[in-house]
């Protein structure tokens, strides 16, 4: 998919599934386990921004990111690496990536006019 633009929304995702995580201090930790979420931050690419996040551990010890808000050309193969504050807990390998934020408004737009369509035969037009 070759976006029209740089910012184009195809390009942004809010979602993604790495691997199972490899984590430096604890395996994994404890807050995870305990609440089976986690908020922490998080970057896929050197010397970005860190990213706000909820980390929700899976049974085979990947993890699904929730991002605060969507972030731009994320990629399966690249690496996911989490921050509490200054320490980095640990990191896995994205594997799939939720839908993006155009195919997201895409069927936001189909919803809206799907229910415009059901109004519209309730009501006909006088």
């Amino acid at each position: 998919l070759k976006a029209p633009s740089r910012d184009h929304p195809a390009l942004y995702r809010d979602l993604l599934r790495t691997n199972r995580v490899h984590w430096i201090a604890e395996e994994p930790p404890a807050e995870l386990v305990r609440e089976k979420m986690m908020e922490c931050h998080f970057r896929f690419r050197h010397q970005m921004a860190l990213v706000p996040c909820v980390l929700t551990l899976n049974q085979d010890g990947s993890v699904w990111v929730t991002l605060v808000k969507p972030a731009r050309a994320i990629t399966p193969g690249q690496f996911a690496v989490f921050y509490k504050g200054d320490e980095c807990l640990g990191s896995g390998k994205i594997l799939r990536m939720g839908p993006s934020v155009y195919t997201l408004q895409q069927g936001k737009n189909r919803e809206e006019s799907a229910k415009k369509e059901e109004i519209d035969k309730i009501e006909p037009a006088t």
